[in-house]
């Protein structure tokens, strides 16, 4: 064997080493990370106010960090008792326009996923002027009136097209006239070990008076397709240790809707490939209200609300309130856990070395 084989054949045993490690990881966090209250795992100084919390995505992985979330609100009530149940009682279930700013307490960070059906690229009548589009101006409000140290906001996609691009550009100008510097990245989690091809948009502003640049360092790809530095997390790998679920079990949120499998090159429709990535957990209705969970990879059935919950990386102690339909679209509007923490993880870097 030529040298050079021989290096090439070590390199390849120990990208496939470290895979194997990394998918261990990934299951242990997804059994052993628990879902406590937050008051049992802050371990820095940082304290955030979370806008557009829904069941606490985001909230969950910046707690794992050990951030601490001071003060949370969702209008949607079943999202808001899941965040309850789960994290903490300090949301508040409310019509953000119905909240005054002086009832919004100072911060350092300052989070939220403002709500983004009118931006998604699957609604074909998205304009700027949708009302939903506009409750990101509730959340610049906030911002402007509280000058956190720094701002995270989720979004889909869409926005970054929506109104020729023009759309996005008032938004950061918008923060930027608020005193922040801005930086606008689109990435996929699956580069980031979230078993799923989810493309999102995530603004983040540091305010000037901090430093003329911006400090806060993006998430590094832990992640790629091509398998560098290891390879995407398969829906297979997420999954093959839930049992079936219509035999008895102990996992809650274990049940799946009745919507039937059929399959068509439609969004929530096409089937499942078990080697990638899971396609995107779904937030949006079947057409008739519902929301349309992704088809298992056995072809029989759709995921269940546990499963889904798993490729968002939530831990299986994580307990999901309301009707099947709502569990669903809770899961589907949350910021993965796994790639919070590391948004979270990079806070509290900034928090010890810097701010």
């Amino acid at each position: 064997m030529s040298k050079a084989s021989s290096i090439k054949k070590t390199h390849s045993s120990q990208i496939s080493l470290f895979d194997s490690m990394e998918k261990e990881s990934f299951r242990n966090e997804r059994i052993f990370v628990s879902a406590d209250r937050q008051n049992e795992t802050c371990t820095s100084n940082i304290k955030v106010v979370s806008l557009f919390s829904g069941a606490g995505g985001l909230d969950l992985g910046l707690v794992h960090a050990g951030c601490e979330v001071i003060w949370a609100n969702d209008i949607d009530k079943d999202a808001a008792a899941t965040y309850n149940r789960n994290i903490g009682n300090h949301i508040i279930c409310a019509d953000i326009k119905d909240i005054a700013n002086s009832d919004i307490p100072l911060a350092d960070v300052i989070v939220g996923g403002f709500p983004c059906q009118g931006f998604s690229q699957a609604n074909l009548l998205r304009t700027v002027d949708d009302e939903r589009n506009q409750l990101y101006k509730f959340f610049l409000g906030a911002i402007v009136d509280k000058q956190p140290k720094i701002f995270i906001a989720e979004n889909v996609r869409g926005i970054l097209s929506l109104d020729g691009g023009r759309a996005i550009n008032r938004i950061v100008e918008d923060f930027e006239n608020a005193g922040y510097i801005v930086t606008v990245t689109l990435v996929n989690l699956a580069d980031y070990g979230v078993p799923q091809t989810r493309q999102r948009v995530f603004i983040i502003g540091q305010r000037k008076d901090i430093n003329d640049k911006m400090l806060f360092s993006f998430p590094r790809r832990t992640h790629g397709r091509n398998g560098v530095p290891q390879s995407w997390i398969t829906i297979r790998e997420a999954l093959n240790e839930y049992p079936d679920p219509d035999k008895p079990n102990s996992y809650m949120n274990h049940v799946y809707s009745s919507y039937k499998v059929e399959f068509r090159d439609f969004t929530g429709h096409r089937a499942t490939d078990p080697d990638k990535p899971s396609p995107t957990i779904l937030a949006r209705g079947n057409g008739k209200g519902g929301v349309c969970a992704i088809p298992h990879y056995n072809g029989n059935r759709r995921l269940t609300i546990r499963e889904s919950a798993a490729i968002q990386t939530f831990p299986d102690n994580f307990e999901f309130l309301g009707q099947m339909n709502s569990c669903y679209r809770q899961i589907g509007n949350a910021v993965p856990v796994r790639f919070a923490k590391l948004l979270g993880q990079e806070l509290v870097r900034l928090e010890r070395e810097i701010l």
